[in-house]
């Protein structure tokens, strides 16, 4: 979450955050917006699509896979309005805590048995016996 969207910021988010774990050529996909156009710098590809021309997806090299789109951040986005929907409203002063438990969870691939601990604020786990 960032308090104004600039060009700059964008940029320097992704430069923070995604570049130093990529390799060189990886890339960005977003949508047209001119504050994503520093992304195709640093040795990273960025390719776009324009939705206000009705494109949502792309296929630029013609094997039948739209690899061009921007479906994934709009489908994380999604994913947060439903997880806090069931709040009624946040305020704004706690957003960031709720942006990071949703962060959290959607990154989480496994539930582990750390985990379960950590959420049931217990130091053992329970076993099954049968």
């Amino acid at each position: 979450m960032v308090p104004r969207g600039r060009r700059s910021t964008s940029a320097e988010l992704v430069d923070a955050t995604v570049l130093p774990a990529t390799k060189p050529g990886a890339m960005v996909y977003t949508d047209d917006w001119n504050g994503y156009n520093p992304l195709g710098r640093n040795n990273r590809g960025h390719a776009t699509v324009n939705h206000g021309q009705g494109e949502f997806a792309r296929d630029d090299d013609g094997d039948g896979v739209r690899e061009v789109h921007c479906n994934t951040m709009e489908g994380i986005w999604t994913g947060m309005r439903n997880f806090l929907r069931p709040f009624r409203g946040v305020n704004k002063i706690y957003l960031e805590q709720y942006v990071i438990m949703f962060e959290w969870a959607h990154n989480l691939k496994t539930v582990t048995e750390a985990f379960l601990r950590i959420v049931l604020g217990s130091p053992h786990t329970t076993k099954l016996v049968t």
